[in-house]
Parts: C-alpha cells; structure tokens; sequence
C-alpha cells in the first residue's frame, strides 16, 4: 500500500514537471539599459549584478571575455545590465549602482568602462569602498570618457536613485535571490547554468535556435 502510494506521487510530480506551464518570460526594456552588441541580435542576454558582489567580478572576468568573443562581437547576442544592490542597498553598492546609472547617461560606451574597472578592481564585500572617492579616482586613473565633475554631482545628489530603486523592485517582485542574475530573453537562468560556461553557451545556442518571436 505503502509502495503504491509512492510510486503514484512520484508520478505525479513528474507529470507536473512536465506539464506544468513555464513562467513567462520576463519583460524588459533593453532600449533603456546599458548593452553592448547588436539592438537586433536575437538573444538578449541581461545581468542583474552587483559591482560589490565576487561572484559577479567573476562573471565578468571569466565568463563575460568569451560571450563577448563568441556570441556578441559576431552580432548573434547583445549583453545588457541592471542593478540588484542585494549586498549593501543601502550603502556603497547602492552608491556605485547610482554611478554606473549616471554613467550610462552620459555614455553606453563609458558605461562599460566602468563596469570592467569596477569589477576588476573591487575590493572585499565587508569593507565599505564602492565611493564617491574611488569611483571618481578610478575614472581618473582608467580614463573613462566621462564628464567628471558631473559624474561627481549625480553620485553626490543620488541624481538616478530612482531608476537604481525600480532595478531592485524589479528584482525583489520577481524573487531573484542573488547576484549575479542572468536572463536570456527574459528567462532567467539557474546559477548552474549561468555560472558555468558551457552550460551558459549551451543555452545561448538553443535561444540561437528558437523560431523568431511574432
């Protein structure tokens, strides 16, 4: 009776697994992110990261140098970024998010300069470092193509907190549950994917293959 029981609920499970509708993808506007590669290209991939989070300076180090190679410098993929301050909301991740936003408005192009510096040069999560300060010497020192003395304005004034802010409900209303996030299409990936190379090209090749979206 006992065995009965279970085998009958595993199938079940199973039948759900494979019945059960998948969740819609999720609607983004990549015309009001900072992205690299074709506006056109078939696959939109999307990060929500955090500049203070290790995970994500990996990603960007290890995973990001070869969807570049591969897939956006060949216009069959294009890369955008969100924000998901999930470390320190509050505080300097939020306040690098804010950089990287006035960035933006100023330059895609420098917006990306940006983000390869601050990553490559993060420092420990526990330590409050992502300033007003380091932005500001960092963008000095690496020569990003941006106006300075306005970048140090919208940081100092939060002038684009609240795109910042509607980054992170975006993230919070759709239970993403660390950084980084990745999306293809507006299908999030599970970390085992999108921390994994392979697996992460394995995905794109698939979204490469879908029938176009009428």
């Amino acid at each position: 009776m006992v065995w009965t029981f279970s085998i009958a609920f595993v199938v079940l499970i199973a039948a759900l697994a494979i019945f059960w509708p998948k969740p819609a993808p999720l609607t983004l506007d990549y015309s009001k992110m900072p992205t690299i590669g074709s506006a056109d290209a078939k696959v939109k991939i999307t990060e929500f990261g955090d500049f203070k989070c290790p995970v994500c300076a990996r990603f960007s180090q290890e995973i990001m140098p070869k969807i570049k190679a591969e897939f956006i410098d060949t216009g069959k993929a294009s890369f955008s970024y969100q924000n998901w301050t999930i470390i320190s909301p509050q505080a300097d991740s939020f306040t690098a998010a804010v950089a990287g936003q006035a960035i933006y408005h100023q330059s895609n192009d420098a917006f990306w300069q940006f983000y390869d510096g601050m990553l490559k040069n993060q420092r420990p999560e526990t330590e409050t470092w992502a300033t007003s300060e380091f932005i500001l010497n960092l963008a000095k020192e690496q020569g990003w193509s941006v106006d300075l003395d306005k970048l140090k304005h919208d940081i100092e004034n939060q002038t684009y907190a609240k795109e910042v802010r509607s980054q992170n409900r975006f993230a919070e209303k759709n239970r993403f549950t660390g950084t980084p996030t990745v999306l293809i299409n507006g299908e999030r990936l599970p970390d085992s994917v999108a921390l994994n190379y392979d697996n992460l090209k394995a995905a794109i090749e698939k979204a490469l293959q879908q029938p176009e979206q009428q």
